[in-house]
């Protein structure tokens, strides 16, 4: 029952899936659910994978590639691309660390918000565009990883007490990250040689992230992570396109 709740939750928050909710929410939920973030990415990123097969045998390769990253999108209910485009306002500017705080609390979209999201949704439609069908598995890959990048970077120092990061942070146990790296080690091994160079590209941003969080920012948030997710995946993703003429 507890892993049924902590199935749900995973679901409920980081897809629009219709899962329902839970109403009696306790503090640390969202990081109990943690080791289940690679599912909801396998799922998201399945889903993607096969509109992208589905669209690619009707529609050119560009308009593929913009359908089936709304897909994506639309799954995963622009949780990510949100945090991402609050942490490009706030990391990059030039203030103290308290003051990109409360700029990533601000609802309003800066030029380097704009800038991040327009630079990773062009990169993200180019790549589904010129992925070759012998490389669509790494769609997969590139979902589960991202999601997964949030569990050991949940053991990083908090930049804000409060909030979505600091909830996962409660919860999240040490084990999590071990038992949610079954996910995509599985599809490492399944799509051999080729995801070798994404996984550890991935990781490397992954890392470059969570470096320039602690920082300009002393630590992490739930903005951090959602611009984790999405930084992690492009570069998967990019990653597979090495060669493609």
């Amino acid at each position: 029952m507890r892993e049924f709740r902590a199935l749900r939750t995973a679901f409920g928050m980081f897809s629009i899936l219709p899962v329902g909710q839970s109403t009696d929410w306790q503090p640390g939920d969202s990081g109990r659910a943690a080791h289940w973030l690679p599912l909801v990415g396998l799922v998201i990123g399945g889903l993607t994978w096969l509109a992208w097969h589905l669209f690619s045998i009707i529609f050119p390769p560009l308009v593929t590639g913009v359908l089936s990253l709304l897909v994506g999108v639309a799954l995963s209910g622009g949780l990510h691309l949100d945090g991402l485009a609050d942490c490009c306002d706030g990391l990059f500017a030039s203030t103290t660390p308290e003051r990109r705080l409360e700029i990533m609390k601000d609802p309003r979209l800066g030029t380097f918000g704009g800038l991040g999201l327009l630079i990773v949704l062009l990169l993200k439609v180019a790549v589904l565009s010129s992925l070759p069908v012998s490389a669509g598995l790494g769609i997969l890959l590139a979902a589960v990883l991202s999601r997964w990048c949030i569990l050991p970077a949940g053991l990083l120092p908090l930049a804000r007490p409060g909030g979505m990061g600091a909830d996962f942070s409660v919860g999240l146990r040490r084990s999590s990250i071990v038992l949610g790296a079954l996910l995509p080690l599985a599809l490492l091994f399944l799509i051999g040689l080729p995801a070798v160079p994404a996984v550890l590209a991935a990781l490397l941003a992954g890392a470059l992230v969570c470096w320039l969080a602690k920082t300009r920012l002393n630590g992490v948030t739930g903005d951090v992570f959602g611009m984790l997710v999405e930084v992690t995946e492009t570069v998967a993703l990019l990653s597979f396109t090495i060669g493609v003429k």
